[in-house]
């Protein structure tokens, strides 16, 4: 299930007022210390059929639409076989997947075989946070 654009602030909200309320809170590409980003599923080193379903996870930040100025919030990004990030300061683009709606999960279709989903945290700009907010690499097997 995609989650609305609305829905999506909605969820957000709580989360900003929280860290906004703690001091943890960042204007620009800053992010609150100890957020980070995960896949929920599938799992590292998990078989797969061609098409299937990432769920992508979000600790310590929430999630907003690409566009959204709101601090402590982002967009989430796949980088599926690529491990290379932009270079600071500058937008993703190229063969990385994009979910400026603020979706916490996508259904994907690849070719069998083996590969690696990378998860990154784009501000309302695209743009990496600083540091960036990112899982750790996994692997599938696609059948």
């Amino acid at each position: 299930m995609t989650r609305h654009p609305i829905a999506a602030i909605a969820f957000a909200l709580p989360l900003i007022a929280l860290t906004a309320a703690a001091g943890m809170a960042d204007a620009g590409t800053s992010r609150p210390e100890g957020a980070r980003a995960y896949i929920i599923s599938p799992a590292h080193g998990e078989t797969v059929d061609q098409t299937f379903v990432v769920r992508f996870g979000l600790k310590g930040m929430g999630v907003a639409p690409a566009g959204c100025d709101m601090a402590n919030t982002g967009h989430h990004h796949l980088l599926i076989d690529n491990d290379e990030l932009p270079p600071p300061g500058e937008p993703m683009g190229g063969d990385i997947r994009h979910f400026g709606n603020g979706e916490t999960q996508a259904e994907i279709t690849l070719p069998p075989g083996e590969h690696t989903l990378l998860l990154i945290l784009g501000d309302k700009d695209h743009v990496p946070h600083s540091p960036p907010v990112m899982s750790e690499q996994i692997s599938v097997t696609v059948e």
